[in-house]
């Protein structure tokens, strides 16, 4: 009985160290901090599209803003919001790129309705514009820091689902590599767009 008992512990301390060293744990440790980043990531997205409607309701109240501008926010808007974003995007890559790219798109929205404001004096003047604007630099800073976290997680854990031999333990638990924010759509977000402003005028 003894002998048996022994024999039993001995061979789930070899399975335990088996799996460590083919660096299960890593994977359990590293999928679980990547939905963590991603949930933050998401939270950070919706605080901004939460903001998008009173920044509309305000820049409406501007006598004859470009309208253009302020269509193409509402409609990259409602096209973020519209995809259903679920467990299995972390998994898919094209999923996940439908979705960086709706929100790259609102980023590009965004960040020209605030170029275009500038010809809006009485709209710079406005208090309530002028929190909404600072609100919504704020967020679109905590969405670059919890991109960058989902990012560096996202990286390290598919290097350890590329390598030897923690490869094999991916192929056998299936833990195939994450997609990740590229660096086109870095790029995309980081140009500031170019508004004329010799173009048109603002009416006084």
């Amino acid at each position: 009985m003894m002998i048996q008992r022994l024999l039993a512990l001995l061979t789930l301390l070899a399975a335990t160290l088996t799996l460590s060293g083919c660096g299960y744990n890593d994977f359990q440790r590293l999928d679980e901090q990547s939905k963590a980043a991603w949930s933050e990531v998401l939270n950070q997205y919706q605080r901004r599209a939460d903001l998008v409607p009173n920044i509309v309701a305000t820049v409406k109240g501007e006598a004859n803003f470009e309208q253009e501008t302020l269509t193409k926010v509402v409609e990259a808007r409602a096209k973020a919001t519209a995809i259903q974003v679920t467990p299995e995007t972390l998994n898919n890559p094209e999923a996940f790129s439908k979705f960086q790219q709706a929100q790259g798109e609102l980023s590009s929205a965004l960040s020209r309705l605030m170029v275009v404001s500038e010809r809006y004096p009485t709209l710079q003047a406005n208090q309530g514009f002028r929190d909404l604007r600072v609100t919504l630099e704020g967020t679109e800073n905590r969405i670059t820091v919890a991109r960058n976290r989902y990012i560096q997680t996202v990286q390290e854990y598919n290097v350890l689902a590329r390598s030897f031999p923690t490869n094999l333990t991916a192929m056998a638990f299936s833990y195939a590599p994450k997609p990740s924010f590229t660096v086109a759509n870095e790029a995309q977000i980081a140009v500031p767009p170019t508004v004329d402003f010799s173009a048109s005028k603002a009416k006084p």
